[in-house]
């Protein structure tokens, strides 16, 4: 068996970009979502020795992290889209 090897992201927020690698104490943090198709299959990999990026996870500085926390009972991709929606909305107000 032969695994394409992917690796970490680092810790810039997906929905507005901020890096926040050198300064992780200041808040942002990886928000684990609900378990995907992909995320299980990800994982029986993970038994056999792949290592990569989980793809029921992504970062959030600690601007967005409440919003991501609030959204993590859904997939990853169905979250990213009430979240982006959220933000969206609270610039408008």
């Amino acid at each position: 068996v032969v695994y394409l090897v992917t690796s970490m992201k680092p810790p810039i927020c997906c929905i507005c970009g901020k890096n926040f690698l050198d300064n992780l104490a200041k808040g942002g943090k990886l928000v684990y979502f609900k378990k995907s198709k992909e995320g299980k299959e990800f994982e029986e990999k993970a038994k056999e020795g792949f290592v990569g990026h989980h793809p029921d996870t992504e970062w959030f500085c600690k601007e967005h992290v409440k919003s991501a926390e609030k959204y993590n009972y859904l997939e990853l991709s169905e979250a990213l889209r009430f979240i982006s929606t959220s933000n969206k909305n609270k610039k408008l107000s």
